[in-house]
């Protein structure tokens, strides 16, 4: 079993800065991938980044590259995703989620564990 629990998310304005933590208990946190998805009122949860299990491989949507950063620190069993120059179409709840096969995949469906969600709004 994993558990996730994310934080840091907030109101800022268009051009700020949020940091999403995403800390993991459980298995063996460096065994699994990690990814970062987003859901907008009215709309389907989708990808946002991903990070391997091995070699800090990293994914993003083209809609935040450039912007977002996803990085992991294996001594304190989390995942990160920094997020600069924020738009107000990026307000949603953020997901950080576990895939155990290590995939780093873009398919929600990959992924074994979710955590809880937390707010991002982003204000024009």
């Amino acid at each position: 079993q994993v558990q996730l629990v994310e934080s840091g998310g907030g109101l800022v304005q268009a051009g700020g800065s949020l940091r999403l933590s995403c800390a993991a208990s459980g298995r063996t946190f460096s065994r699994y991938a990690m990814g970062w998805f987003r859901q907008a009122p009215g709309k389907e949860r989708e990808f946002v980044a991903a990070i391997s299990w091995i070699g800090g491989n990293t994914y993003y949507a083209d809609f935040v590259k450039g912007r977002f950063t996803i990085s992991r620190d294996y001594a304190k069993n989390t995942v990160y995703l920094q997020m600069n120059s924020l738009k107000p179409e990026d307000t949603a709840v953020y997901y950080c989620a576990a895939d155990l096969r290590g995939k780093a995949a873009r398919d929600q469906n990959e992924y074994d564990y979710w955590g809880q969600g937390t707010q991002v709004t982003v204000s024009s």
